[in-house]
């Protein structure tokens, strides 16, 4: 069947070649609705591009050309593009700032494959998608609270404390099993950093219900 659907036009900026070679390569093979319509390795060559505007840019955070994030991101929004930084490193002020220009994903470059295609289909719903590593550090001190998860992170742990096995969950969410997996573990893990256990089924159903992800029924919430 014809899916009628428009591709993502994506956009990647990064200055280290082989990053730039590698991550292309992955995202054309392994997302279909994802267009690879530029990957250049300058700021200057994204803006002249022959296919620039584009949907979402995922966007090195150091460029080392002395211009500043907030006035890219800012740009970018200018023209309706959604932006997604890539960084090597989680300063949590440098994460704030890029956060309040206007991004709508941040993530380490050492976040699972799939995240950074659930980053970017996230972002074109003008949804944010923070790297698991990233959430966590700049949550530091509201230890003891719940985390704080992302639209689609509240969705699969709703469907799956409700009862939904793994594969189940994936063809719901339309992602791939393996996604869905990267997804409770990212999940699992900014709960065990805030002190709960969430590591059995058991644990996560009623982590979620006291969270208000899940109702005391099983019914899941709309996200």
């Amino acid at each position: 069947m014809f899916d009628a659907t428009p591709k993502i036009r994506l956009a990647l900026v990064d200055d280290h070649r082989m990053i730039l070679s590698a991550l292309t390569e992955w995202i054309r093979n392994a997302a279909d609705d994802i267009d690879m319509v530029a990957a250049v390795a300058t700021w200057p060559e994204l803006l002249t591009h022959r296919e620039f505007p584009v949907d979402v840019v995922l966007l090195d955070l150091d460029l080392k050309d002395n211009i500043p994030v907030s006035l890219k991101i800012s740009t970018l929004k200018t023209t309706g593009v959604k932006v997604v930084l890539m960084s090597t490193y989680s300063e949590p002020n440098v994460v704030r700032e890029a956060l309040a220009a206007g991004a709508l994903g941040y993530l380490v470059k050492s976040e699972d494959a799939s995240m950074i295609v659930e980053a970017i289909r996230s972002a074109v719903k003008g949804e944010s998608f923070i790297s698991a590593e990233l959430d966590l550090a700049l949550n530091a001190n509201d230890i003891g609270g719940s985390p704080k998860l992302s639209a689609q992170e509240r969705r699969v742990m709703a469907l799956y404390g409700g009862g939904e096995p793994v594969k189940s969950v994936a063809y719901q969410l339309g992602i791939s099993e393996e996604t869905a997996k990267s997804y409770l573990k990212r999940i699992r893990e900014k709960y065990r950093i805030a002190g709960f256990d969430v590591g059995t089924k058991v644990g996560l159903r009623k982590r979620a219900i006291e969270d208000g992800i899940l109702l005391e029924t099983g019914v899941p919430r709309e996200f």
